[in-house]
This record gives structure tokens, sequence and C-alpha cells, in this order.
């Protein structure tokens, strides 16, 4: 995974982000303001990571690479239909991939900006406290 540093604008601090969601993007601060439609769907996308069970589900399958519907409903303590209907949402946005084999599901996330942006959501955690987490900065 290659590594950028995204500039902050106004002198603010600075922070590394991984590009992992796609080679030459530009930083942020860069880009032109959201359009209505834009904020819009990024709301929308919030929205469905707005789910404690989703983010588990999510976090589980970046650390493992893949799982069966079976195995993420042990790991949670969930029923297997509940899980699977968690991950439909999460396979609406994208952001996961899944394949057959026999009577398993095997689920897997197949967009890179997934990482990132749980990570991030953890940097945002620790600095809540003050202090700066260990490579947020």
């Amino acid at each position: 995974m290659t590594r950028e540093t995204a500039r902050t604008p106004r002198g603010g601090k600075g922070y590394e982000s991984a590009v992992a969601c796609g080679p030459g993007r530009p930083a942020l601060a860069d880009r032109p303001l959201l359009s209505f439609v834009e904020a819009v769907k990024v709301m929308a996308l919030f929205k469905v990571l707005a789910n404690d069970t989703r983010i588990r589900l999510l976090h589980h399958l970046v650390r493992s690479g893949e799982a069966t519907v079976t195995d993420l409903a042990k790991t949670l303590g969930m029923k297997p239909q509940a899980v699977s209907n968690q991950l439909v949402r999460l396979s609406d946005t994208g952001m996961l991939q899944s394949r057959r084999e026999g009577n398993n599901v095997f689920y897997r996330v197949v967009n890179g900006c997934v990482s990132p942006l749980l990570d991030l959501a953890l940097c945002l955690m620790a600095d809540e406290g003050g202090g700066s987490a260990k490579g947020c900065t």
C-alpha cells in the first residue's frame, strides 16, 4: 500500500492518509466543494456505516480477509440471518463481494478505502482525549 501526506488547509496539523482508494486522487483540500447531490450520497454512506454491527463486520473482514456468514455470526454472537441482512446492506454499497462455495457464502472487503476509513475513525476517537494517537499525525 502506498502512502502520501495529505495537506491540511490553513496551516492546520497535517496527517498521513493511505491512498488505497485509488492512485492519483487529489488531496481532499484540492477538490472542489461537494455538490448537494454528492453531500447527500456521502450522508447516505455514513448512515449505512452508522451501525455497530456493520462496523464490527467490516473490521473482522479487514482482519481476516474473508469469512463465511456462519463464522461472522459466531464471532459477533449473532444469528446467521441477522448477519446476512447486515452484509447485504454493506454489499449494496460496493464495499463487499461474496462468493458461494457449496452451502457457504464467503464475504470479503473489495473497496480499498474501507480499511483506512476504519483506521481514521479509530484515530479520531483516540484524538478525542486531547492527545494524539500513535500513527494518526
